[in-house]
C-alpha cells in the first residue's frame, strides 16, 4: 500500500493538474498580464489544487495503511487551512493579516499535535529550549509556508525544489527504517512531478498560492516531526532546503538593510535576476544541479556524522550566500524599455504569478 501511494499520486496530480487547467481556462480563473508581468499570454493559475488533492490522498492512504502516525497526520491536517486561504487568494484576494494569520494557527497546530521541538543537537551539545524551541518551530514553519511561496516565481522552480527536498528527505527517513514517512515524502514529490509535467518551461499553468504555500508547509512539518524523533535530522533537512532559505533571507535582509518596504512585491531575488540573465529553464536546472551535487552530499555528511551537522550547514550555505550577493538578491534591476516589471508573492497577498522573463 505504501509503495503504490507514490504512482497513484504521480498519476492524480498529472490527472487533476490537466482538469484545473481546463476548468481555470472555461471558467477565466486566469492571471492576465499586467503592470508588473512579463508573461504576455493570460495564463491559467490555481494548479498546485492538483497537488493539494493528490497529496491529501496520500497522506490519508498511510494513515489508513498504519503507516504513518496520527500525530503526524494530523499536524500535515494543518495544510488544509493554508491550502484553503491560498485558493481564496487565488481567486479574489484575500487580507495579508487573515493570510498570515491562518499560516500561523495552522503552524502553530502542527507544532502542537508534534509535541513541540524536545531538543536541538548541536553535535557538541543538546539544547533543551520546550517552550522558546516551540515558539521557533512555529515560526519556522510559517517561514517555510511564505518562503516556498516566495520562490515560486519563474517555471518549475518551486515544484522541483521542494520535490528534490521530498525525495532526499524520504531517502533519509528510509535510512531511518521509517518507510512509513519516507514512502509519504515521495509521494509529495511524485505529485510534484506530476503537475511539473505542465508547469515546467514554457508553463501552461501556475501553481498559485494554494500549492506553493501548501508544499512549504507539508515540507516543513515533515521535517519537524523528523526532527522531533531524531533532533539531529534538522541538520541535513535545512540542508536541502538551503537554496530556498539563502535566497530568500539575503534577500529579505538586503531590502531591510536598504530601507525597502519588506512587504511590498518585488522582483529582486538571486533567482529572479538569474532568469532574466539565463532564462527560466537554465535557471531551474542550475538550482537542480546545485541540489545534487552540492546540497545533497553535504545533508549525507550531516546525516553519517551528526556531530558536524551545524558545520555541514554552514559550509553547505556559504556559497550560497555568495551566489546570492553575485546576483543582487534584494536589489532592484532596471527594467528595459517597453517590459514589465515582474512580482512574486509575499505577505501582502499578491500573486505568485507576475512572472519573471
Amino acid at each position: 500500500m505504501m509503495l503504490l501511494t507514490i504512482p497513484l499520486s504521480l498519476a492524480c496530480s498529472a490527472g487533476l493538474t490537466l482538469a484545473v487547467e481546463r476548468y481555470a481556462r472555461i471558467s477565466g480563473v486566469l492571471d492576465v498580464p499586467n503592470a508588473r508581468s512579463s508573461h504576455t499570454v493570460p495564463t491559467p493559475r490555481g494548479g498546485g489544487l492538483g497537488i493539494v488533492l493528490s497529496c491529501c490522498l496520500a497522506i490519508a492512504l498511510c494513515f489508513a495503511s498504519g503507516s504513518i502516525s496520527g500525530k503526524l497526520f494530523l499536524a500535515l491536517a494543518g495544510g488544509l487551512l493554508v491550502a484553503a486561504v491560498g485558493f481564496w487568494d487565488d481567486h479574489g484576494g484575500l487580507s495579508p493579516a487573515i493570510r498570515l494569520g491562518a499560516h500561523i494557527a495552522a503552524s502553530a497546530w502542527a507544532v502542537t499535535v508534534l509535541g513541540g521541538v524536545p531538543a536541538l543537537d548541536l553535535g557538541f551539545a543538546v539544547v533543551h529550549w520546550k517552550l522558546l524551541g516551540g515558539v521557533l518551530a512555529v515560526v519556522g514553519l510559517v517561514a517555510a509556508t511564505n518562503i516556498t511561496n516566495f520562490m515560486d516565481g519563474i517555471d518549475g522552480l518551486a515544484g522541483s525544489e521542494v520535490g528534490f527536498v521530498c525525495l532526499a528527505g524520504g531517502g533519509l527517513l528510509m535510512l531511518e527504517g521509517e518507510a512509513g514517512p519516507a514512502s509519504l515524502c515521495w509521494a509529495v514529490a511524485a505529485a510534484c512531478a506530476g503537475f511539473l509535467l505542465f508547469n515546467w518551461h514554457p508553463a501552461r499553468i501556475f501553481m498559485g498560492d494554494v500549492g506553493s504555500g501548501f508544499l512549504g508547509f507539508t515540507a516543513g512539518t515533515l521535517m519537524l516531526a523528523h526532527a522531533a524523533r531524531r533532533p539531529s535530522a534538522l541538520w541535513p533537512w535545512l540542508i536541502l532546503f538551503g537554496v530556498f532559505a539563502v535566497d530568500a533571507t539575503v534577500t529579505l535582509l538586503r531590502r531591510a538593510w536598504d530601507g525597502a518596504r519588506i512587504h511590498e512585491a518585488h522582483c529582486s531575488h538571486a533567482y529572479q535576476h538569474a532568469a532574466r540573465r539565463f532564462g527560466h529553464r537554465a535557471t531551474t536546472v542550475a538550482v537542480l544541479a546545485i541540489n545534487l551535487f552540492w546540497l545533497a552530499p553535504l545533508a549525507w555528511v550531516g546525516w553519517v556524522l551528526p556531530r558536524l551537522g551545524v558545520a555541514a550547514l554552514i559550509l553547505a550555505y556559504a556559497p550560497l550566500v555568495m551566489l546570492a550577493w553575485h546576483f543582487s538578491a534584494g536589489r532592484a534591476s532596471p527594467v528595459p524599455s517597453g517590459k514589465s516589471v515582474p512580482s512574486i508573492s509575499n505577505l501582502a497577498g499578491v500573486s505568485a504569478y507576475d512572472r519573471v522573463a
